[in-house]
């Protein structure tokens, strides 16, 4: 009995060890733990390594677009926050496919700037915002993990930049476009493959696997060594947690199997297209070669009798080299 009891002692503390160095996954994490104000830390190092510029999360903000909802797991996780310059940042984590991607973050950003501007203010009011959509999918052809996206007008026959004029304190004063406008950061975590040697790489290895270094001194993943330990969580959160990641699992298998059958139906309708198209092409150039003969023993038999190649040509359809062969 002792020996059973040691030897469970010693699986015991072997699985807490292994668990020890397992963090929660960002989407999670995102969605339920750097919500609170005591780790905000975590998100604000996330957001100064994506945006290469320092940042403070100064709130939470709620809207429909960022609660939880039933299909969350499948879908994309939000979160909405106002940074101390009182600028917008979304950040959207996407699971699973979205064939229309691209046209939902434009109108996730542009219903983003509408609720925050009343009616009759003016548009100084309107407040920049930041998309970040940490992508799980292949959403396209490009060779790059890291994509991002802001506006510039450039001048078509100078090549400068537009610089616009904004009222700041009674004064005016130039500003680019960029700093105005929305900006977007695509990050596809799964052509991330290279070792990681920046802060930035060492972010998007943590999204891609899980894996945070000990010795890591990217700003936020030092926090979340200690914040976002699998290991922190009670039985009853790790299970819960534990069965969102099988509703992951289990939903891109479900995707997979439907992408690799639809392959294989593609393939059987092809194969009976082509079998199908095949037949009535042999049947259609038999029927040709068939009329083709049929002229040539025409023409021969009007030849044979006497008929000039000119009246043959025109009444048969062939052409007088053909008829003068027969």
């Amino acid at each position: 009995m002792k020996k059973e009891e040691s030897d469970l002692k010693i699986m015991e503390e072997m699985e807490r060890k292994e668990l020890q160095d397992r963090y929660i996954r960002f989407d999670w994490a995102i969605k339920r733990l750097l919500r609170q104000k005591a780790n905000f830390d975590v998100l604000d190092g996330f957001l100064t390594v994506m945006l290469n510029e320092e940042i403070k999360i100064v709130e939470i903000l709620e809207s429909e677009g960022n609660q939880e909802s039933a299909d969350d797991k499948f879908n994309r996780v939000d979160i909405k926050a106002l940074n101390s310059k009182g600028e917008i940042i979304l950040v959207e984590i996407q699971n699973t496919r979205e064939l229309h991607y691209l046209e939902r973050i434009l109108y996730g950003v542009a219903k983003t700037i509408t609720e925050h501007i009343s009616l009759g203010e003016g548009y100084q009011k309107i407040k920049k915002v930041y998309s970040i959509s940490i992508l799980y999918f292949d959403i396209g052809i490009g060779a790059d993990y890291f994509y991002h996206g802001q506006n510039h007008f450039i001048g078509v026959h100078t090549g400068d930049q537009l610089r616009v004029n904004v009222r700041e304190r009674d004064v005016l004063v130039p500003h680019l476009p960029a700093e105005i406008f929305p900006e977007y950061i695509l990050i596809r975590v799964n052509e991330f493959d290279k070792a990681a040697l920046t802060p930035l790489d060492e972010w998007i290895e943590y999204l891609k696997d899980g894996t945070i270094r000990p010795d890591t001194t990217a700003p936020g993943l030092k926090e979340a060594r200690e914040k976002l330990k699998y290991y922190s969580m009670s039985p009853q959160e790790r299970l819960i947690y534990d069965r969102h990641l099988d509703a992951i699992m289990i939903q891109n298998d479900v995707i997979d199997t439907a992408k690799w059958e639809g392959r294989i139906e593609g393939l059987a309708e092809g194969k009976a297209e082509g079998l199908a198209e095949g037949e009535a092409k042999g049947k259609a150039e038999g029927k040709a070669e068939g009329l083709a003969e049929g002229m040539r023993q025409v023409a021969f038999k009007m030849k044979d009798t006497g008929v000039d190649i000119a009246t043959i040509a025109k009444c048969t359809g062939l052409s007088e080299e053909t008829i003068r062969s027969l």
